[in-house]
């Protein structure tokens, strides 16, 4: 099991928070300098990939400003990984510098040992090719659930994608058995079948933090699938997103207000992703319907998560 990592950025997010760490800083306490020091280190490590990332320059062919979104998440969780644990070495000699030179660096704290789920914030982001074929293998089942819930196939394929890293980061067992899980649903008491444990992202203070979860575990596929529509069918908190026709923006402003994330953006993502289905699906070719755009810009207050 994955180490669930302390929220050592949330007291940025609140002044109580922010607070007790400059009086924790100030008495020296050891947890409190480490955060500080941590903190640095990965605005530092940010500010570096950063830097290389202008020096590469922009891909003049797939430049797009959606794939330089995806970049800068990307970059954010890589971010992260690199300062995770021992990290840089940075923080250990900030550590050293805040306690007044002392020569033995704190205690850091133990590294997570990687799942499936969090081993994908370091892998590169998904290729054309990739992503064009998870778009045409989901297609089928992405039109099925699309007809009973009255959505526009590209919306339920960009949620797909953006809940599963386009099927890279779908939650495995143990073993490694696939969960079958493509909409990162929650295992939540009301949940009787099966569940694999995985780390996943919750915005807490306005930062997203990893966290340990257990997301339901279906026997294919199609499982999968019809649990995804009976959820969003038969839950009152989606009721707004069924029937929302061609309207992509209006059904991922749906999600997002019944609370099918944390995230703050999750509506403007899921309808920045569906831009990109829709043209892997060349819209009317491949849909024959039309696919609409709505302004879907974050809501400032979330409800709670799936």
């Amino acid at each position: 099991m994955t180490t669930p990592i302390a929220n050592q950025s949330g007291v940025y997010g609140d002044f109580a928070g922010l607070e007790k760490l400059k009086s924790g800083a100030r008495a020296q306490d050891p947890s409190a300098l480490r955060q500080v020091a941590q903190q640095f280190e990965s605005l530092f490590a940010r500010m570096m990939i950063k830097s290389m990332r202008k020096a590469i320059g922009t891909d003049p062919i797939f430049g797009s400003d959606q794939a330089q979104m995806y970049q800068g998440m990307f970059d954010d969780q890589l971010s992260l990984q690199l300062t995770r644990g021992r990290g840089l070495g940075l923080a250990d000699m900030l550590m050293r510098q805040l306690r007044g030179g002392s020569a033995a660096p704190a205690a850091a704290p133990p590294a997570a040992s990687p799942t499936p789920a969090t081993a994908s914030a370091a892998q590169p982001a998904p290729s054309a090719t990739e992503r064009a074929e998870f778009v045409r293998s989901l297609l089928p089942q992405a039109q099925q659930a699309a007809a009973q819930l009255g959505v526009h196939p590209a919306g339920v394929i960009a949620q797909a994608a953006l809940e599963s890293n386009w099927g890279r980061s779908v939650p495995r067992g143990s073993g490694g058995d696939s969960s079958h899980n493509l909409f990162g649903v929650k295992a939540g008491p009301s949940w009787s079948g099966a569940a694999v444990s995985a780390t996943t992202h919750e915005v807490e203070n306005g930062v997203a933090q990893p966290v340990q979860a257990a997301f339901r575990s279906y026997a294919s596929p199609a499982a999968g699938w019809q649990d995804y529509v009976a959820l969003l069918g038969s839950n009152p908190r989606y009721r707004a997103a069924l029937n929302s026709g061609n309207d992509v923006g209006a059904f991922a402003q749906a999600l997002q207000q019944g609370g099918y994330a944390t995230d703050p953006g999750y509506a403007r993502k899921v309808t920045a992703v569906a831009h990109q289905v829709a043209s892997l699906l060349n819209t009317a070719a491949a849909t024959e319907t039309p696919v609409k755009f709505a302004d879907a810009g974050p809501i400032a207050k979330p409800t709670a998560a799936l």
